[in-house]
């Protein structure tokens, strides 16, 4: 039974007189900032000035909200723990080149996806702390639930506890963020990155979005008004997701008809059928061996063609730009 801890678990006391590099001032990096500052906690960026030739944004951004904002080596040099929240594919190389050589006894180094830890991309030396605090949401709603008194769920680990203290750290970087207030599974960095990979490809984007594209295909094929298309097989995702976010499967199943109800129990098993399950595990064992990870940083490394071809792609397919004027036809108007 996975153990879960709230703020009774926790003591931000853990974190009095450190100083937290957070490095990256993206989404993630501009939330869990905001957030550790607003309880206190001595919080500096780490950040790259110019970006192509130009000023980062996110430099600007990160210093536009007070924040002490340096070079990634200087903020590592100055910091107890290095929180990193950069994208995964250049967490090897930062670490390497900015990072390795600030690191050692008396220091942590932090992130929010064992991506880069897992398939040791990043390889911490003995003597340094190694702990993951992440929280279960996109940045986004982290930081407004924060805002509103809350929290958002969240997944502690620790990889290397060498200082004995590394626990202590990482539940008090969890409290600080209010993510104890809502609760914290304590895992390891091989249960979150390999659930993490798996939920995003099989179910939360790569099934997800396939799944409403073939939807949509398939109505308008036939002849159905795309917009009526649209209605049907994405805009509703939204409603009945949040029925089970609410309440479990069984509570929006409660609230949807009788036929819709019958629907989902004879014709989900025939498109979701036992094939599927069989190429979901087949999914996660090359998560597991560590496959996926190394064509996605062979993608990377070359400069992510077919990322961005697919990204394309996908901005000219039939359901977004329906969606685009479906949604512009709605619309709030101010």
């Amino acid at each position: 039974m996975i153990n879960i801890l709230h703020d009774k678990d926790a003591d931000t006391a853990a974190l009095s007189g450190k100083t937290i590099a957070v490095i990256g001032y993206g989404n993630q990096g501009s939330a869990q900032a905001l957030c550790l500052r607003d309880s206190g906690i001595k919080v500096i960026i780490g950040e790259t000035e110019t970006l192509g030739g130009k000023t980062n944004p996110s430099w600007t951004k990160a210093k536009e909200a007070g924040f002490e904002t340096c070079d990634i080596s200087t903020a590592a040099s100055k910091a107890d723990v290095v929180h990193m929240l950069l994208p995964d594919e250049h967490h090897g190389r930062i670490y390497s080149d900015h990072i390795a050589k600030h690191m050692g006894k008396g220091k942590t180094l932090s992130c929010s996806h064992g991506f880069n830890i897992v398939f040791k991309r990043i390889v911490p030396p003995a003597d340094a702390d190694v702990i993951m605090v992440a929280p279960k949401s996109p940045a986004t709603e982290e930081r407004k639930a924060y805002l509103e008194g809350f929290g958002v769920p969240g997944l502690v680990a620790v990889r290397q506890n060498a200082s004995g203290k590394a626990r202590d750290v990482v539940l008090a970087m969890a409290k600080a963020m209010r993510f104890t207030r809502a609760g914290v599974l304590e895992c390891t960095f091989e249960q979150e990155t390999y659930e993490d990979l798996f939920g995003e490809q099989n179910v939360l984007c790569g099934g997800m979005v396939d799944l409403m594209k073939y939807g949509f295909e398939v109505l308008t094929e036939a002849g159905y008004p795309p917009e009526m298309a649209y209605f049907e097989v994405v805009h509703e995702v939204k409603l009945i997701v949040d029925l089970i976010f609410e309440g479990g499967i069984q509570k929006m199943n409660s609230v949807i008809s009788n036929t819709a109800e019958w629907g989902e129990y004879v014709n989900g098993p025939k498109i979701i059928d036992a094939s599927v399950k069989e190429r979901m595990k087949q999914s996660l064992k090359d998560i597991e061996s560590g496959a996926f990870a190394k064509a996605w940083m062979e993608e990377a490394k070359q400069g992510c063609p077919n990322l961005l071809a697919r990204r394309k792609a996908l901005g000219e397919h039939p359901v977004e730009i329906t969606g685009a004027r479906v949604r512009s036809l709605f619309e709030k108007k101010k």
